[in-house]
């Protein structure tokens, strides 16, 4: 029986060792995992701009104000909104006057559109008090036409002054046709 503790225990010192020694052997066969690489920022290009955004004149609100027709003196007129514009007939020119208070040191150039018609003509300063800036058409101009019958209004950009959003009232047609 001692032979069998014996060989027992030789057997268990036998398998022990072999554990140690496959133990030491294989921390040094396996190669130690590589450090994961941290990911590198990539560059991200900023949005481009945006582009301007393109408001059409019809969308714009009108501007505030009431169009009111008279005769002054021999002519005839349309104030809108006080004085912001005026349209004055000139009959024995056979000419309608835009006047927008305002100062300049030459001629401005005045963009009127309408729902069909576009035109950039030259306004000049006109002293007096106050000053204004005016720009005659004949009567029979088809820009008045247009706009008298523009879809509920028009615009008059004037370099320097705001743009107005002007109904497209009555009183437009009435200084034409008293003009014409």
């Amino acid at each position: 029986m001692k032979a069998n503790r014996v060989r027992l225990l030789g057997n268990i010192a036998l398998v022990s060792g072999l554990i140690v020694l496959a133990a030491s052997c294989s921390s040094r066969m396996i190669p130690a995992p590589a450090p994961t690489p941290s990911p590198t920022p990539s560059y991200v290009p900023p949005p481009p701009p945006r582009a301007p955004q393109v408001i059409n004149w019809r969308d714009m609100p009108i501007t505030p104000g009431t169009w009111h027709w008279r005769m002054e003196g021999s002519r005839s007129v349309a104030r809108f909104g006080g004085d912001a514009l005026i349209l004055s007939c000139n009959r024995e020119a056979g000419a309608i006057t835009l006047i927008r208070p305002g100062t300049a040191s030459g001629a401005v150039p005045v963009t009127l559109q309408t729902s069909t018609m576009n035109r950039t003509l030259s306004a000049n300063p006109e002293p007096g008090p106050p000053p204004v800036i005016a720009l005659s058409l004949l009567a029979r101009d088809g820009l008045l036409d247009a706009m008298a019958f523009s879809r509920g209004r028009f615009a008059i950009e004037t370099a320097g002054l705001p743009t107005l959003y002007v109904p497209s009232w009555t009183e437009v047609s009435r200084v034409i046709e008293d003009c014409r």
